[in-house]
C-alpha cells in the first residue's frame, strides 16, 4: 500500500502525520494511567455495597463543582502550558502522595480512605480527559476534527487495552501502591507531549494563529465558562446531550455492578473481573476508530454520529431486559464503547472546535465535570429507586427509551448547529469567527 493511500484511509493531509502521533501518544499516557487504577477504583466502592457507590456519586458532584472555579482561576491566570501542566501535576503529585500514605500509614488504610480515593478518582478521570480533549479543540480545525479525532482517539484505546495489562503484570512483583507511581509517570509523560504537541506545526487553516496564541493568557473570569454555558443555547444543548449520556451510561454501571457482585464477593476476585471486562471490550472499539469513524463523520456528518449511540443503547437495553445475561452485558457494553469512543466522543469534541478559546476550557471544564457527574447522580438515584421499587431491568428500559429519543434528537440538532458556525468561520467576518453559537 503506498503513502499517498494510507493517508488517504486515515484522512491524513500534508503535514498532519506528526500532530495526530503525538496527540495519539498524548492520550496513550492518559488512558494508561487512569485504565492502571480504574478497576482497584470500582472494587474500592463497592466495600460498602452499591448504595454507598451512589452517595460517592453525590460527593463527587459536589467536589467537581468546587473544583471548576479554581480550574476557571487557572486558565484566566496562566498560560495555555502552564494551566495545562499545572493541572497535571498537580494530579500526578496526588498520585505520589496516595502511594506514600499507603507505604507509610498501612494501618490507617479503611472504607472511609477508599472512598476518599473513589472521589478524587473520579474527579481525576473526568479533568485530565477534558484538559486533553480541551487542547486538541483548540489545536485542530472544526474540518480537521472530523477528520482525525477518531484517529487521534485510537492512541486512547490502546491505553486502555495497555494500563489493565501493565497493571496485571507489575501488581505482583512491585505490589499495589507501586502502580500508583507508575501512573504518575504517564502523567510527567502527557505534560511533555501537551508542549511538544503545541510546538507543531501542520497544513490546517487554523495551525497559523494556533501557536502564537498558546503563550498568551486566555483571561476573563473564573466563572466565565458556567455563565457561558446558560447564555449559550448551543453549549446548554452540549450539557443536555452529555447529561443524557451519562444518565443512560450510569443505568449501565450499576447494572454491571450488581451483576459483578451476584458472581463475585471476594474482593481481589472482583476487582480481576472488572479489569478483564474493561481490557477485553476496548478491543472491538479499534476498528472502528482506525478505519471507518473519520469517514462516518466526514460523509454522513456530525448529526448521524451524535444521533447512533442513543439509537444503539435503547436497542442494547431492551435486549438486555429481554435476556439479562452476563453475556448480553458485556455485549453491550462492548457495543457502548466502540460507538461512545469510537464515533461519539470524537464527534462530540469537533463540537468544541467552533466556540471562543476561552469556552473551551472554561465552558468544557463545566460541562465535561459537573453536569457530567450531575448527569451521574441522576442515574444512580434513578436506578436505586427503581431497584426499591422492584421494577429492575425492566424499569431501566421504560426510562431509558425516552430519554434515547430526546437524547438522538439534541444530536441532530447540534450537529446541524455545528455545521452552521464553521460554515460562517470561513467567512471573513472576524465577529462571526469568535462568536460562540447560540
Amino acid at each position: 500500500m503506498t503513502a499517498d493511500k494510507i493517508a488517504d484511509l486515515f484522512n491524513l493531509r500534508r503535514g498532519e502525520a506528526a500532530p495526530v502521533l503525538v496527540a495519539g501518544l498524548f492520550f496513550f499516557c492518559i488512558l494508561t494511567a487512569l485504565m492502571m487504577l480504574r478497576p482497584a477504583r470500582d472494587a474500592l466502592g463497592m466495600e460498602r455495597g452499591l448504595d454507598s457507590v451512589r452517595w460517592l456519586f453525590i460527593g463527587t458532584a459536589v467536589v467537581t463543582l468546587l473544583v471548576n472555579p479554581v480550574f476557571g482561576w487557572l486558565v484566566a491566570r496562566l498560560r495555555r502550558l502552564q494551566f495545562i501542566a499545572a493541572t497535571y501535576a498537580f494530579f500526578a503529585l496526588s498520585l505520589v502522595g496516595f502511594w506514600a500514605f499507603l507505604m507509610f500509614a498501612p494501618g490507617a488504610v479503611g472504607a472511609r480512605s477508599g472512598q476518599v480515593f473513589y472521589v478524587w478518582f473520579s474527579v481525576f478521570n473526568l479533568f485530565v480527559t477534558m484538559v486533553f480533549w480541551a487542547l486538541l479543540a483548540d489545536r485542530f480545525s472544526s474540518d480537521q476534527a472530523k477528520r482525525l479525532f477518531a484517529l487521534i482517539a485510537v492512541g486512547g484505546t490502546l491505553g486502555a487495552i495497555f494500563g489493565p495489562w501493565l497493571a496485571a503484570r507489575l501488581a505482583e512483583p512491585l505490589g499495589t501502591p507501586a502502580l500508583l507511581l507508575v501512573a504518575a509517570a504517564f502523567l510527567g509523560a502527557a505534560i511533555v507531549l501537551a508542549w511538544w504537541l503545541v510546538q507543531l506545526r501542520s497544513d490546517g487553516p487554523r495551525d497559523a494563529r494556533a501557536r502564537p496564541q498558546g503563550d498568551i493568557r486566555i483571561g476573563g473570569s473564573a466563572l466565565a465558562g458556567i455563565r457561558a454555558v446558560f447564555a449559550s443555547r448551543y453549549l446548554m444543548g452540549i450539557a443536555g446531550y452529555v447529561m443524557i449520556m451519562t444518565i443512560v451510561a450510569t443505568f449501565l454501571y450499576f447494572t454491571r455492578l450488581q451483576m459483578v457482585a451476584a458472581a463475585e464477593t471476594d474482593l481481589d476476585a472482583r476487582t480481576g473481573l472488572l479489569g478483564n471486562i474493561d481490557m477485553w471490550t476496548q478491543i472491538a472499539v479499534l476498528a472502528l476508530q482506525v478505519t471507518l469513524t473519520g469517514h462516518i463523520i466526514r460523509r454522513l456528518g456530525l448529526a448521524f454520529a451524535l444521533a447512533l449511540l442513543p439509537i444503539a443503547m435503547a436497542i442494547g437495553f431492551i435486549g438486555l431486559a429481554i435476556y439479562g445475561s452476563f453475556l448480553v452485558l458485556i455485549l453491550l457494553e462492548a457495543m457502548n464503547k466502540a460507538i461512545q469512543r469510537g464515533l461519539t466522543r470524537p464527534a462530540r469534541e469537533t463540537l468544541f472546535t467552533v466556540v471562543p478559546r476561552e469556552d473551551k476550557y472554561k465552558a468544557k471544564a463545566f460541562i465535561d465535570t459537573f453536569v457530567y457527574r450531575v448527569g451521574d447522580v441522576v442515574g444512580a438515584q434513578t436506578e436505586g429507586v427503581l431497584g426499591r421499587l422492584g421494577m429492575a431491568l425492566g424499569g431501566l428500559v421504560s426510562v431509558v427509551v425516552p430519554l434515547a429519543l430526546v437524547w438522538a434528537a439534541l444530536g441532530i440538532w447540534l450537529g446541524r448547529a455545528q455545521q452552521r458556525q464553521a460554515d460562517l468561520e470561513s467567512s471573513p467576518s472576524d465577529t462571526e469567527r469568535t462568536a460562540t453559537p447560540r
